[in-house]
Order: structure tokens, then C-alpha cells, then sequence
């Protein structure tokens, strides 16, 4: 055990320095985002060491623990923990966040609140990874809510205000249920407030009550893992956003949603989740088919990706369906894969919009010859984005395959229905991916144009280019890396579903 607080330094340690930032001076740019940059590189190389020195990986239990009572009045704890299934997103968190802040340098106008609101959001988003404590997670999920609509809502497109009021209605709606769910869980069967995780996934609750629940935390999670009915906000949102806060966005926060259903419906509420994982598993296939026929139909390049992001996040939906040791690890693949590839082909987007100033697809053309380097990125995490063998994306949605196929839960005739439709989806995602290509980069348009004199990326863009694209390939290469976290702490959360 060490009694060292490393992961309250973590969670802490972003906001409470960011919070200096407002002492420097107002006109110096430059200092503050290289102040940013420090931090957040700081901060990754804490978590990095604290998780290889102090992380030991066969271990399936919650490590790094702390537990300080916070409020002593209604037995409120600063619980905090990790295991294999949160340690890839906090990874991945640290990452992210460190190049956004990086691709956020033409960035000028106010730019310390925008540097504040980056790291407190940075905050935000380790919080409800690490917590090991209900309310607590409850709080850190609606922290990281404020920062991204001041991000939206000062920095963003011409309809920036829409988009920012459609994003804090809908997941302020959801978080009610979060609410709701957790207060039900802490109080029931008790006088006193129980909000521990470990304590709560050894209570059993009625059927009815654990079905009302389990609906409760999945109208909240399928806010923020876009699920079918409830995406509308997200293609908004990143057609408006800045492209390095639409990063933090792809990257990191719709894998909140994903890692609430796999940390809260699936470890606390087993008995309503094996009720409603066939219901998962058809959205799931219906997503992946419904946003990949409507990606081809968007204007708008920026929405254009967000709806195959949604499109991928039916993968992750299935792979939680799927109640198989395969599956769930390759829903996890699948969320730290995407975390990449989408962070960077809105950051590509975004490199490009500033070059040529235009967001309609059909305006473009004949880019691939000016700006040869964003071309061959673009096509690159295109290609990773479609599944391209030796890319993670491949590996991530292979594995999902596999889970479904070795599912014990389904008969065989719904598992061939199922692949059927997934394959069609994957069939579907370069039909998008490779006519945006087209678009953007092929053809004469703009030679027409009077202003084609734009320079080609510099080595700030280059290098978050290839940032992203190395653990992309990485991953593809050699997935191991990733389930070596994971695979221990999967088969400890699966044993509820075998042995009750």
C-alpha cells in the first residue's frame, strides 16, 4: 500500500495550478500556453509514473485507494481508486488534453480564460474515472459540464450559442437521472448514506427497483455516449466547436458515457443489465447503420465526422451488450482507439478550416496539392477510421466481432443477424470516409480560387499528427498492450453474470 495521494494530486493538481493562470499578465500569450503545456505534460508524466511504479497489473481489485471523509454530516467520503478499466481512459485523458492545449496555440482571444477552462475541464474528466464514490462521481461529472459550455460558447462557430444551450440542456437533463440513480442506490436499505462502489456491488436489490435504476444511469450514460435517440447535441457541438476543444470532446467525453455503463450498469446492477443486453446490442447495430447512412448526407465537414463517431460508438454499445469476456475488453479497445482516431480528424479538420477558411464540403477541392502533409494525415487516420488492418480501429471492432460470436447468452441465429448488420455498418464507414476525401482533396476546385497561396502544416501540427498516429498504430500492432490493464479486472466484473 503506499499512503502517498497520488491520485488526489492528479485529479487536483490541474485546476488548483490552472487557477494561476488569472495572476499572469493579460498580454502575455505566449507564457500562459506554454505554462498550460508544462502542466498538462507534467500531470501526464505524475500519472504515468504513479501507474507503472505503483499500478501492479494481475491484480483485479481497486488500487491507489484513498478515503478521507469529506462532510462528516451526511457521511460524504473523498473516495478515490483504479483499476484496469479506468486506467486506459485516464491515460488517454492526460494524453488528449495535452495535445488539444497544444493544437489550441492560434488561439488568442481571451486566452486565459480558455487555458483555465482546458485544464479545469482536464480536472473534470479524471474525476468521475478515478472516484470510487457515487456522490462523488456524481459531482465530478457535472463539474466538467461548465467548462465545456463556456468552451462552446465563447470559442466556437456562428450558431455557437445554440449549440453550447442544446449541449448543457441535454446533459443537464441526463445528469438528473444520474442524480436520481445515485441517491437511490445510497439510500436504499439504510438510514445512513452508503455511496461506496465496492459496497454497492455486493447489494442485491428487488428486480423492479434495480430495472428502474439500471434506466435511470442509461438515460444519463446515453446523453454522453451518444445512443441513438439522444445524439442530436453532438453533431451541433462539434459542428461549432473549436476543433481543440471538439478533441477533448471526441476523445475524452463521450467516453465517460461508455465507462459509466461498463463502471456503474454493469458492476452495480447485473441482473437488469443481462435483461437489457439484447435491447443494447440491437441500438447498438441500429446506430452503427443509421449514423453511418446519414454521415454521407452532412454538409458540413465537421458534422460530417461527428456522425461517424457516433457511428463508431455503437461498437462500444454492442461490445457491453455482449456479456462476454471478448466483448467488454473489445468495448474498451474500442474506447481508447476511438479516443485517438477521432481527437485526430477533428483536429485535422479544424488545421484545414483555418487554412482555408471554408466548412461546407461542396466548396472544397484540390487541397491534396497545397497542403500535401494534412493530406496524407487525413488520409491515414481516414483509413484508421474505416478499420484498416494494422490500425487500432480494426483490432478494436475484430474483437467486438469476436465477442458477440463467443457470446454464451445468444442463440446463433440472432449472433449471424447481428454480424450481418455490423458488417454492413463497417461496409457503410468508407463510403463516408473515402467521398469526404474526395472532396476535400481531390478535384481543381480550388485552383480557381484567388486566395490558394495557403502554407502546408508546420511541426506544431505535424508533431500532434504524429502523437495520435503512433499509439493508433501501436495499438493495431500489438493490442496486448492494452488488455494486459484490462483482462483481469473483466473477468472479476463477467463472474457476476456466471456465477449467480
Amino acid at each position: 500500500m503506499t499512503y502517498f495521494p497520488w491520485l488526489t494530486i492528479i485529479v487536483v493538481l490541474p485546476i488548483v495550478a490552472g487557477s494561476l493562470i488569472f495572476f499572469f499578465p493579460h498580454r502575455g500569450n505566449k507564457v500562459i500556453r506554454w505554462y498550460t503545456v508544462f502542466l498538462c505534460i507534467i500531470e501526464l508524466l505524475l500519472t504515468t509514473y504513479a501507474f507503472s511504479y505503483h499500478f501492479q497489473l494481475d491484480d483485479p481489485l481497486i488500487q491507489l485507494t484513498e478515503d478521507y471523509k469529506w462532510i462528516n454530516f451526511f457521511e460524504f467520503y473523498w473516495r478515490l481508486g483504479i483499476d484496469g478499466i479506468s486506467i486506459g481512459p485516464i491515460l488517454l485523458t492526460g494524453f488528449i488534453t495535452t495535445l488539444a492545449t497544444l493544437a489550441a496555440w492560434p488561439i488568442t482571444k481571451d486566452s486565459r480564460l480558455f487555458h483555465f477552462l482546458v485544464l479545469a475541464m482536464y480536472s473534470g474528466q479524471i474525476g468521475p474515472f478515478s472516484s470510487q464514490d457515487l456522490l462523488l462521481f456524481f459531482i465530478m461529472w457535472e463539474l466538467e459540464l461548465i467548462p465545456v459550455y463556456l468552451l462552446l460558447s465563447m470559442w466556437g462557430g456562428k450558431k455557437r450559442l445554440y449549440s453550447a444551450t442544446k449541449f448543457i440542456l441535454y446533459t443537464a437533463g441526463g445528469s438528473i437521472f444520474l442524480l436520481i440513480g445515485v441517491l437511490g442506490i445510497g439510500l436504499y436499505g439504510s438510514n445512513k448514506p452508503i455511496l461506496n462502489f465496492e459496497t454497492s456491488a455486493n447489494q442485491s436489490y428487488p428486480l423492479v427497483l434495480e430495472i428502474l435504476f439500471y434506466i435511470g444511469f442509461f438515460i444519463a450514460f446515453a446523453v454522453k455516449l451518444p445512443i441513438m435517440p439522444l445524439h442530436t447535441w453532438l453533431p451541433d457541438t462539434h459542428g461549432e466547436a473549436h476543433y481543440s476543444t471538439c478533441m477533448l470532446l471526441a476523445g475524452i467525453l463521450l467516453k465517460m458515457g461508455a465507462y459509466g455503463l461498463i463502471r456503474i450498469n454493469m458492476e452495480l446492477l447485473p441482473h437488469a443489465h443481462s435483461i437489457f443486453s439484447p435491447w443494447l446490442i440491437i441500438i447498438g447495430a441500429i446506430q452503427i447503420i443509421y449514423a453511418a447512412s446519414t454521415s454521407p448526407g452532412q454538409l458540413k465537414l465537421k458534422k460530417r465526422i461527428a456522425y461517424s463517431s457516433v457511428s463508431h460508438m455503437g461498437f462500444i454499445i454492442i461490445g457491453i451488450g455482449s456479456i462476454s469476456d471478448t466483448g467488454l475488453n473489445g468495448a474498451i479497445l474500442q474506447i481508447i482507439s476511438h479516443g485517438f482516431i477521432g481527437a485526430a480528424l477533428f483536429f485535422l479538420a479544424g488545421t484545414s478550416y483555418d487554412r482555408i477558411r471554408l466548412v461546407y464540403l461542396d466548396e472544397m477541392g484540390g487541397m491534396a496539392i497545397e497542403i500535401p502533409k494534412i493530406f496524407t494525415t487525413f488520409s491515414i487516420f481516414s483509413m484508421a477510421s474505416l478499420a484498416l488492418p494494422g490500425m487500432s480501429g480494426f483490432v478494436a471492432e475484430l474483437i467486438v466481432f469476436f465477442g458477440i460470436l463467443t457470446s454464451p447468452k445468444y442463440l446463433l441465429m440472432t449472433k449471424i443477424l447481428i454480424i450481418f448488420v455490423m458488417a454492413t455498418g463497417i461496409i457503410l464507414t468508407p463510403i463516408y470516409s473515402l467521398s469526404m476525401l474526395r472532396q476535400m482533396f481531390y478535384g481543381y476546385k480550388l485552383f480557381n480560387a484567388a486566395n490558394y497561396n495557403f502554407f502546408d502544416s508546420g511541426p506544431r501540427e505535424l508533431f500532434v499528427s504524429i502523437s495520435i498516429l503512433l499509439p493508433v498504430i501501436a495499438i493495431g500492432i500489438y493490442p496486448d498492450f492494452v488488455f494486459s490493464l484490462s483482462i483481469d479486472k473483466v473477468e472479476t466484473v463477467l463472474s457476476n453474470y456466471f456465477c449467480r
